[in-house]
């Protein structure tokens, strides 16, 4: 499973790696790509930075320029690399964050292939951010039929819903398949070459391919990509069968609805499958290693969003606590959980649960690629690189010709960061110094209502205020007092914007609330592009939107900076 990329779902780890909105990298902007295909080649221009977090940036090109670059890539893609090499470029691993290298890398003009091992789109697509979001759309609109006083509300009238397990599991499926589909067939089109088994380094710009016996095939590249993603981390104890004791893959399969289960974290990935199994009629127990549930987010926005998103449902939880050992369920009896104290590893007790889902996070998937051969020495699994993703070797030093993207370097484990590094790789191997703003790159989860944010949270951000001596304010808006919410009747929601006063940085933005997901970006997009709040206030947002939360969010911040405002001049029309 060597496309495995990561989960847009990020749960938290038993694993000490930095967090998304801990990564202190100061580094510059660049347009982030979601999971999910892209027809034509990726045209792009960018600015130069200003500010610190803004460092280098993509070279401008012309439309004309860029066409040339796809059409050339596309006819040459089968002849000899002009650099004496097999290939300018190999990717192990077709996963998100591969396949947004490798277009990239054509729309270069690199005559570019990539190595997959198991299927086409990776974790992400395949057992991970797709499916979920088919299982979430279904949980979405369960809820939504039953509520009858939400519906009411409307003058609408709605008989008792139900649903169908093996329909809903099958929209998951086609969904995966359709996107799988989408993605092979645009790197065909773009004539990248698709091998397929399991990529090795054997040396330096030397690697083979396939099922790991005499029939392997070796191949020279002027630069490798490893981009081998991620698999779900099962912690020592527990014993999985697939059954009554699953992982998030076994889970999107939907192969059953326990009447109870047991979700061992409350990451990103716990929390939406409790939204998923409560609105199927399931009950859900938290099991939480740390003292409070949904520990990654902002607590103020985490404290909003288990009073909306848990303390309603049939969910409750136990905190503190680790599961030591799990054991399926056999001969007619439930799912055994022995719980321990977190910090004295004392025994608490023992639950019975008709299932049990493990969702304490992933585990890079790194072996078998043959990183001795380098003299490179992964940490608890993940690739040492740099913050221009270079593989660090044993010695400290940078292994020429070698870069890591996504879950398998641990940076920023989402799969849209991965496809962001690895277009950022391409731009580096193709003579353009740039490094990518870790910060900037968003976060979701879709839950009902949506959870999403940027930056730092506001305890990070005081943090980071006391070691470099600045003031952080804090400015928030209500769902309430927007206009499409309410004609939603989705009002419950906040949005909070950490800043500096002094001089209108954005440090970090964190949304709850109806389509926060989709909302995020703006506050995303400012922070690539160094853009300060001074500058946004002047947006102009479409009346009634769910937008409107973000334009009066930035509106109500208080910034001292009494420097002129950078305002678009009029032009006549």
């Amino acid at each position: 499973m060597q496309s495995a990329i990561s989960l847009s779902l990020s749960s938290q780890s038993p694993i000490a790696r930095p967090s998304p909105t801990n990564d202190t990298c100061p580094s510059p902007p660049r347009s982030l790509r979601f999971c999910g295909l892209r027809r034509e080649a990726f045209g792009a221009g960018a600015s130069s930075a200003a500010t610190s977090l803004r460092l280098a940036s993509f070279n401008s090109r012309s439309q004309h320029s860029n066409l040339n670059g796809v059409f050339a890539a596309l006819k040459g893609n089968g002849a000899p690399s002009s650099s004496g090499f097999d290939y300018d470029l190999v990717i192990i691993g077709a996963g998100v964050g591969g396949h947004g290298a490798a277009l990239h890398a054509v729309e270069k003009g690199l005559k570019t292939a990539i190595i997959e091992g198991d299927v086409v789109g990776g974790t992400c697509v395949n057992r991970g951010c797709v499916p979920s979001k088919a299982l979430l759309a279904v949980s979405g609109r369960m809820r939504e039929l039953q509520n009858e006083q939400h519906m009411k509300s409307f003058g609408l009238q709605v008989a008792a819903a139900g649903y169908d397990r093996q329909k809903v599991a099958d929209h998951a499926n086609n969904l995966a398949s359709k996107i799988r589909s989408n993605l092979t067939n645009s790197m065909k089109a773009l004539g990248v070459d698709i091998l397929t088994g399991f990529g090795t380094i054997l040396g330096p710009q030397k690697l083979k391919f396939g099922k790991g016996d005499s029939g392997d095939k070796i191949i020279t590249a002027k630069d490798i990509i490893v981009a081998t993603g991620s698999v779900p981390l099962v912690p020592k104890g527990i014993e999985v069968d697939g059954k009554t004791v699953i992982t998030s893959d076994h889970a999107l399969k939907l192969e059953s609805v326990p009447q109870w289960i047991a979700i061992v974290g409350s990451g990103y990935i716990g929390l939406e499958f409790s939204d998923v199994y409560t609105a199927l009629g399931s009950e859900v127990t938290f099991i939480e290693a740390l003292d409070q549930i949904m520990p990654g987010f902002d607590p103020e926005i985490g404290k909003l969003a288990q009073r909306v998103l848990v303390n309603p449902r049939k969910i409750d939880s136990y905190t503190g606590v680790f599961a030591s050992k799990i054991t399926p369920a056999k001969d007619g009896k439930p799912v055994q959980i022995e719980l321990i104290d977190a910090k004295t590893k004392e025994p608490k007790e023992t639950l019975e649960v008709d299932a049990a889902l493990i969702a304490t996070g992933r585990a890079p998937f790194t072996k078998g690629l043959g990183l001795e051969n380098i003299n490179v020495q992964t940490q608890r699994g993940f690739v040492p690189v740099d913050e221009r993703m270079r593989v660090i070797d044993a010695n400290g030093k940078l292994v020429p010709h070698l870069y890591c993207i996504g879950d398998a370097n641990g940076k920023m484990m989402l799969a849209h960061a991965a496809s962001a590094q690895g277009i950022s790789v391409v731009e580096q191997v193709t003579g353009n110094d740039h490094v990518l703003n870790h910060l900037s790159i968003p976060a979701a989860c879709f839950t009902h209502p949506e959870i999403s944010m940027v930056g730092l949270t506001e305890p990070q951000a005081r943090e980071k205020a006391e070691k470099e001596g600045f003031e952080v304010s804090i400015a928030k808006t209500s769902f309430k007092a927007n206009t499409k919410a309410l004609a939603e009747n989705e009002g419950e929601g906040i949005a909070k914007l950490i800043y500096r006063p002094d001089n209108g940085e954005i440090l970090g933005v964190h949304i709850f609330g109806l389509h926060a997901a989709d909302l995020i970006h703006e506050a995303s997009n400012a922070i690539a592009m160094g853009t300060r709040i001074q500058d946004i206030k002047f947006a102009v947002h479409a009346h009634p939107t769910l937008s409107e939360v973000l334009d009066e969010l930035f509106k109500s911040a208080k910034v001292k900076l009494t420097a002129p405002k950078t305002v678009a001049k009029a032009v006549p029309v």
